[in-house]
């Protein structure tokens, strides 16, 4: 399974951008930051591809700093909620993905802290019930690993899922 760095690595290889100038560069990053929140590891990502200097990309870099287009504690928020809402993923997960787009532990801490407990809890009850009823495994060995196997995969909490497991094995 590729990671996050060489599918960006990948995704340039196949599109090579022919930028050559500073203020090209802004202009597409600009258009590239405001359709959709990135992280600095994006652009930087973006402007390997650019035929421009070092110090020009930093100066790109900085550019879109000062005008609002890139902001890591804006971006990490947004991906932990949309993350959370859209895909359901535990606090595990968006942890490790937002470290693997380097954003700092104190970023990654303030946006998981931003996700209601309760509605926390009510998705991954919501959730765990679903799928448990949506595995047609007759093996009970079989259909626990796959019940826990597949919220593990979705970066929920392992105490939390065996405790659940037990809860609905009872239920039975």
């Amino acid at each position: 399974m590729l990671n996050y760095q060489q599918i960006i690595s990948f995704s340039l290889a196949i599109n090579p951008k022919t930028v050559t100038s500073v203020s090209e560069a802004i202009q597409k990053l600009e258009s590239y930051c405001a359709y959709q929140e990135r992280c600095h590891i994006e652009v930087q990502e973006k402007l390997r591809g650019y035929d421009i200097s070092t110090i020009d990309k930093e100066r790109v870099i900085v550019h879109l700093i000062e005008h609002n287009y890139l902001n890591e504690e804006r971006f990490a928020s947004l991906f932990t909620i949309s993350k959370f809402h859209q895909k359901k993923w535990g606090k595990i997960r968006i942890k490790n993905e937002l470290k693997a787009r380097k954003i700092s532990d104190f970023l990654i801490t303030k946006s998981l802290k931003e996700i209601p407990a309760e509605e926390y809890e009510t998705t991954f009850d919501t959730l765990s019930e679903k799928h448990w009823e949506a595995l047609p495994e007759r093996d009970s060995s079989k259909k626990r690993k796959k019940f826990c196997d597949y919220l593990l995969r979705k970066g929920w909490e392992s105490d939390k899922i065996y405790e659940k497991l037990k809860q609905l094995e009872k239920a039975i």
